[in-house]
């Protein structure tokens, strides 16, 4: 079948979901698609130059009610402080996840976005808790080992940083990994909260931006597709 067609062709698609939700006049859509598909199209291209994922090389954003999202066993949403899923998109992400699916959650920050967050994961999962990772976790080191969680900033506050300035948003100034698990403890939603690993992927080709942040951002975002493909 053509390369083009999603599900096909490659052992993996960076699957990005899109949501319900507050919708502003970011590219006249809503806050799914920050830094989209810059983003996505560079972290493949870390992937598949420094692992032997077979990759399809292009950016695959999908509906959470999608009947395509359980050939994908990676999704990543980001900005889930503005989610507001309906009664359908939380059923599908349930029966995702717990079908084998991994949810990776990325930039958003300060305690309203986390409220919002967690309001939305109550929805899906109502009686699983939201953990935080321990530094021994796979995750950590399934494939590079991460020894401490950074905060990885926007390209302004990364830049900025070069000069002392902060490198938070909002409140938010300690990362968080956090995470809900399923029965057999198999880690199904990844949250990374207080960190923007995404600007990281889309701006690492940026002269000013700190290498220290998009090294970091590629090396845990590949360990997040590798745990996904073997766990």
């Amino acid at each position: 079948m053509p390369d083009t067609l999603p599900g096909n062709a490659h052992e993996f698609y960076f699957t990005r979901g899109i949501y319900s939700g507050e919708f502003d006049d970011y590219d006249e859509g809503g806050r799914w698609a920050v830094d989209y598909p810059k983003a996505d199209h560079q972290f493949l291209i870390a992937l598949k130059r420094l692992s032997v994922v077979d990759a399809y090389g292009s950016d695959n954003a999908i509906e959470l009610t999608d009947p395509m999202l359980r050939h994908y066993p990676l999704l990543y949403a980001v900005e889930v402080g503005s989610m507001s899923l309906t009664d359908e998109e939380a059923l599908a992400l349930r029966n995702y996840l717990l079908a084998g699916g991994f949810l990776v959650i990325d930039d958003f920050w300060g305690s309203w976005a986390w409220d919002q967050l967690v309001s939305q994961m109550q929805l899906v999962f109502p009686d699983r808790a939201i953990v935080e990772l321990p530094p021994d976790h796979p995750v950590f080191n399934v494939f590079y080992n991460i020894d401490h969680v950074l905060q990885v900033p926007n390209i302004r506050l990364g830049i900025g940083s070069t000069y002392g300035g902060p490198t938070h948003e909002y409140d938010g100034m300690v990362p968080h990994v956090r995470g809900i698990f399923d029965d057999e403890g198999r880690l199904m939603v990844l949250i990374n909260w207080n960190t923007d690993l995404g600007d990281a992927w889309e701006w690492a080709d940026h002269p000013r931006y700190p290498l220290k942040f998009s090294t970091y951002a590629f090396e845990i975002g590949i360990n997040f597709v590798i745990y996904a493909m073997t766990h």
